[in-house]
């Protein structure tokens, strides 16, 4: 039986697609924070069979919800405070991702202005289809989970 410790203030990121876990954790850059991360690789799931866990220990305002939205709108955001849930956080596809993914299309403006930012709108919610706000790329969300 494995057995890791509750955390007294931070967030757990449930239900990530299995194998995930180590690309979220590198895409919401929290290698960079000072806090405490578990990560829980293939546990067992009665909905999905076998899913990721990242138990992180430090203030929710730390993480960025429109990338772990962007990434999978399915994950459970439960915030711990003394020990326990005290409230799990709905992930809503945002409208607009900024600086996260880059247009591959050579032509595209940002491809010669270096210094513009790199910006994608939600042009299907239902398909998850993001688009270049500049040349209107189709973003192959497959290429952002090859970390």
């Amino acid at each position: 039986m494995l057995n890791i410790g509750k955390i007294e203030e931070g967030f757990v990121l449930d239900h990530i697609e299995a194998g995930q876990s180590l690309s979220i954790y590198h895409h919401l850059q929290l290698d960079k924070l000072d806090c405490t991360v578990a990560i829980i690789k293939n546990a067992r799931s009665g909905k999905m069979g076998k899913k990721d866990i990242l138990k992180v220990e430090c203030d929710i305002d730390k993480l960025n919800l429109d990338i772990l939205a962007f990434i999978d709108h399915n994950i459970t955001v439960n915030i711990i405070k003394d020990g326990n849930i005290v409230a799990k956080k709905d992930l809503v596809l945002p409208k607009e991702i900024r600086g996260v993914i880059k247009c591959k299309n050579p032509r595209c403006i940002t491809s010669i202005e270096q210094e513009l930012p790199h910006v994608f709108l939600l042009a299907d919610e239902k398909a998850e289809v993001y688009r270049c706000k500049y040349c209107e790329e189709k973003f192959d969300k497959m290429s952002f989970y090859k970390y």
